[in-house]
């Protein structure tokens, strides 16, 4: 694990994470990625579920909200338990730094059993992965899909007006931890901002949150998201995509975004700051 986005640092009864330079925004210096901070929220629900000896459940829904600056500066997290129970456990996990909440995301986990037998529509959504030809590289973290283009590692080759997609690696989230699935694709929904806005004039939109829904965790070590389906007007846009890994869909992402026609210096480290939309 050459790169992550933080390091942990024991201080007392808590943690202190210090950023990397892997966390640093591609729209504004200075800034965390979207990607970075969902992740590391996500791993502070984990280690509650551990801690609880809850092992029975799974992450279904996690819900991400940017709505302030979150700067690379030390941080800290917040867990709040809001329901233990047999079958549901409901937790908010808050991003703390300058001794003011900067971000929060909330996790909502059940109890997997049997499928009932009884049969529901469904609409099958399937999207392909990329051939091993075109999968990202050792150093690269993702590449690109466009209709009109297929597969490759550029952004700037799918600023067109086609359905687009991403194929993404982890990030570690700590210095010297393997990055779990759930943390994974807890930072990856934040990517459904550059997958559902990305046009013919490159990233015009920022995203202000992230909403993950699982029927299971990825299986290997990639994932990819694939456009569903996209509205804007008056400068807000919604975009919801399918996740998936080699093994079929397992999920779905939604970003509410705002207009922010300037676009990021860097699409590679895209998640987004956390935020734009605070700072102004």
């Amino acid at each position: 694990m050459s790169h992550a986005f933080f390091r942990a640092v024991p201080s007392g009864r808590t943690e202190v994470l210090h950023p990397e330079p892997e966390a640093g925004s591609g729209w504004i210096g200075g800034q965390l990625r979207g990607m970075a901070v969902g992740a590391v929220l996500a791993r502070a629900v984990e280690r509650e579920l551990v801690l609880r000896e809850r092992t029975d459940l799974r992450p279904v829904r996690w819900t991400l909200d940017l709505f302030r600056p979150v700067f690379m500066r030390p941080c800290t997290i917040r867990l709040d338990v809001v329901r233990d129970g047999r079958r549901l456990a409901l937790f908010d996990a808050i991003l703390i730094q300058d001794d003011r909440p900067v971000a929060r995301a909330g996790a909502l986990c059940l109890r997997p059993g049997p499928t009932p037998e009884g049969i529901c529509w469904s609409a099958a959504t399937t999207a392909d992965p990329p051939p091993a030809d075109r999968a990202p590289s050792s150093d690269q973290d993702r590449v690109y899909f466009s209709e009109e283009e297929g597969w490759s590692p550029q952004a700037h080759t799918h600023h067109n007006t086609a359905r687009t997609g991403i194929w993404h690696r982890p990030i570690p989230v700590v210095v010297g931890e393997r990055p779990t699935p759930f943390q994974f694709v807890a930072g990856l929904a934040d990517v459904t901002n550059v997958v559902t806005n990305l046009g013919s004039s490159g990233l015009e939109y920022i995203n202000a949150d992230a909403t993950l829904t699982l029927t299971r965790l990825p299986e290997g070590d990639e994932a990819g998201l694939f456009t569903l389906d996209r509205m804007a007007q008056d400068g807000i846009a919604v975009g919801t995509a399918a996740m998936y890994d080699r093994h079929g869909v397992f999920g779905t992402a939604t970003v509410s975004s705002i207009a922010n026609a300037h676009g990021p210096a860097d699409l590679g480290a895209i998640g987004t700051p956390s935020s734009t939309l605070a700072a102004g």
